[in-house]
């Protein structure tokens, strides 16, 4: 009788052991997979953009952070410093003759004029749109590699929605980057 109380005294301390270490590694797994599924916010994924590890390959990526940056201007909730921390992502993606002719404090001071306009004027930029591949233009101009191409802001100011052109030019620098060199208007009759 003593053997049989011994062996089930075994079998259960070996069922608890197992069961309580089954139960850490489910409570390991969730906390682990909780992690993983902390989302960042819009501006926090653009702080977090290492743009000299991993700088986008062609002249439309470039101009999609570009529009991703200034969508998260007019868009997102955020404090001067996380605006400073998106303005010197924006300006990577420019290049230096531009950057020459707009000092950082003075794009700071104008772009958060320009944000302020936003809000007062309850105007939000609701998607843009790139250019296709194939519609991109490459061309030599002085000697330098230039892309030309094309976006519009579908944006909504109060309870109305307008459509804004903008066409870029870009132009590849000495590492191989595609550097945004330029930008203008475009009238809606270009379209």
């Amino acid at each position: 009788m003593r053997k049989v109380l011994r062996i089930g005294i075994a079998v259960i301390c070996m069922v608890s052991l197992v069961v309580g270490y089954y139960a850490y590694l489910s409570r390991r797994n969730d906390a682990t997979s909780a992690d993983d599924k902390v989302e960042l916010s819009e501006v926090q994924a653009i702080i977090s953009r290492d743009f000299n590890k991993d700088y986008p390959a062609t002249p439309r990526a470039v101009v999609k952070w570009y529009n991703r940056i200034i969508s998260a201007y007019y868009n997102e909730e955020f404090d001067q410093e996380q605006l400073d921390q998106m303005a010197d992502k924006a300006r990577m993606l420019m290049d230096d003759e531009l950057l020459n002719y707009n000092p950082k404090d003075t794009y700071v001071a104008s772009l958060t004029l320009e944000i302020e306009d936003y809000h007062n004027r309850q105007r939000t930029i609701v998607s843009s749109t790139v250019s296709d591949s194939n519609e991109v233009q490459y061309k030599k101009v002085n000697g330098y590699e230039c892309a030309f191409l094309s976006t519009y802001y579908f944006i909504r100011e109060g309870s109305s929605y307008t459509r804004t052109y903008e066409d870029f030019c870009l132009r590849k620098d000495s590492d191989g980057n595609w550097k945004i060199l330029t930008w203008r208007l475009s009238p809606e009759g270009d379209r």
